[in-house]
């Protein structure tokens, strides 16, 4: 593997320690589904245990580096110029139920540009990795976005709205027009791995609003080097750290900006 940056090489070696007590955590989600001890909260404590693991390991080699992370908040907030974001488990209702579609993602920010990022699912034992200018793997192979050209014949894949969102129906109504343009469409419930998943050309294009930064930093450096293009559309000034994204193989990413676009369902 190319990817021999220290950056990489640190995030790797966290999260393959983070891994180990996931992987065990995810071992007996099966008993605390039928006990009466609350999952929910062997969940916090999972993103909690994991999130710290990777915090040691990555605060051993740069105790000065900003953090953003999903559980903690901001650590180091004064230093803009080095950071670090994390989200410990993208995945967790996923996790919780079992199903091993979830992932520990990590990106690295120089001067507010994401230089690296890795994207790992433990169970899978999947690791997407890249860096600015080196190209995007998985595992030990170079991967390239799908070279499908027309959306007809795309499988795209969402993630839908959240319990709370404000704006189900506007949502729902996107999801409509594209549904009614391209016959293919799954919602898989880890938007790093959505990512990652179009990154190597396993879903061809990827759309959803209201994500925090966490869920996709790591994702945006891993498609952009697999050659893909990522889009933020009907940002907030006021929450920079919400996002609103399109992820194609680039091929169909005007046609399926014009669906999401659309006003009008009939």
């Amino acid at each position: 593997m190319r990817l021999n940056s220290p950056q990489i090489n640190l995030i790797t070696r966290a999260c393959m320690k983070a891994s180990r007590s996931l992987i065990r955590d995810f071992g007996e989600i099966e008993n605390l589904q039928v006990s009466t001890k609350g999952p929910g909260d062997f969940v916090s404590s999972a993103d909690k245990r994991t999130e710290k693991i990777l915090i040691d390991e990555l605060q051993k080699a740069h105790p000065d580096y900003g953090i953003l992370t999903e559980e903690t908040g901001i650590i180091n907030k004064s230093n803009t110029k080095n950071r670090w974001i994390i989200d410990p488990i993208d995945g967790t209702m996923n996790f919780l139920n079992g199903i091993p579609q979830f992932a520990i993602s990590i990106a690295y920010e120089e001067n507010g540009e994401i230089k690296c990022g890795v994207i790992f699912n433990p169970i899978m034992n999947e690791m997407y990795c890249a860096e600015k200018g080196n190209g995007s793997y998985l595992n030990n192979s170079r991967i390239r976005v799908s070279n499908k050209k027309n959306i007809n014949d795309a499988l795209l894949v969402t993630g839908g709205p959240k319990g709370a969102s404000q704006i189900k129906d506007k949502i729902f109504s996107e999801y409509i027009n594209v549904s009614k343009n391209v016959p293919n469409i799954r919602k898989f419930g880890s938007a790093a791995l959505d990512m990652a998943y179009v990154a190597c050309g396993r879903f061809d294009g990827y759309w959803q609003r209201e994500l925090n930064y966490w869920d996709i930093a790591a994702g945006i450096i891993i498609l952009k080097e697999a050659g893909g293009f990522v889009d933020f559309f009907e940002q907030d000034a006021d929450s920079p750290l919400k996002k609103n994204i399109l992820a194609t193989n680039s091929n169909i990413h005007e046609e399926l900006k014009e669906l999401i676009n659309k006003k009008d369902i009939e």
